[in-house]
């Protein structure tokens, strides 16, 4: 048998909730901020770098778009986290079949279970909110509570160990996300089981190719996983 696994770090958006496009609509409202019309060259350029970069901290990419002029990147993340809170309170917001499930699950197994998202915390809260989600997990975590760096970085999975102290070793840590970026963080966290989803942004291939230990078609199947790595199977 390996070592238990005592922390699990969920991603959201694509792994434990539905993203069903509405980063991309979100996008929309933020690209003009950018000086990007739809429609434009210059607007699918700015949208396939969000599509590559799903997962990350959404001020750092909009930073990037905006070639460093963080005036324009706050504007765009405002914009954008405006468009997304109004989508969820529209209604357009609903939970990965299974996922529910999965956490209460994890945390009936005696693991701890920490939400984290690249969103600001007023988008996150809105989500947990619309999902009845604020007392599913035993934490939750975005970029600004980790250093602001959030993924690819390993900060948001260090700052689940530390503040929940769940763990005594990486090895007893759980990762799991939809994005290549999810996978950077966990593998550069040292948890030994980094899980890829296929519920979200990027496929097994990308998935593979950034670190993930096992690929799953739907987060419900992660705590069956848990179980039969810590028998050996």
């Amino acid at each position: 048998m390996t070592e238990r696994t005592n922390l699990v770090v969920l991603d959201m958006a694509g792994t434990t909730v539905a993203d069903d496009g509405l980063v991309e609509r979100a996008f929309a409202a933020a690209a003009r901020t950018l000086g990007a019309e739809p429609g434009s060259a210059c607007h699918d350029g700015q949208l396939a770098h969000v599509r590559a970069t799903m997962g990350e901290s959404k001020i750092s990419v909009f930073r990037r778009l905006a070639d460093g002029d963080e005036e324009r990147a706050r504007r765009a993340n405002a914009a954008f986290e405006s468009a997304y809170g109004r989508l969820v309170a529209e209604g357009h917001c609903a939970p990965v079949p299974g996922a529910r499930e999965a956490i209460e699950r994890l945390r009936a197994d005696g693991r701890t279970v920490v939400l984290t998202t690249g969103f600001a915390r007023v988008t996150q809260d809105a989500i947990l909110a619309a999902l009845g989600w604020t007392d599913l997990a035993d934490l939750t975590l975005c970029p600004a509570d980790a250093g602001g760096r959030g993924r690819p970085y390993p900060d948001l999975v260090l700052t689940a160990l530390l503040r929940t102290r769940a763990a005594d070793d990486v090895r007893r840590v759980a990762v799991a996300g939809d994005t290549a970026s999810d996978m950077l963080s966990g593998t550069r966290a040292g948890a030994a089981v980094v899980a890829g989803v296929l519920t979200g942004a990027h496929d097994e291939t990308a998935l593979r190719e950034a670190g993930a230990t096992h690929v799953l078609a739907s987060v419900a199947e992660l705590p069956a996983l848990l179980a039969r790595v810590e028998d050996g199977r």
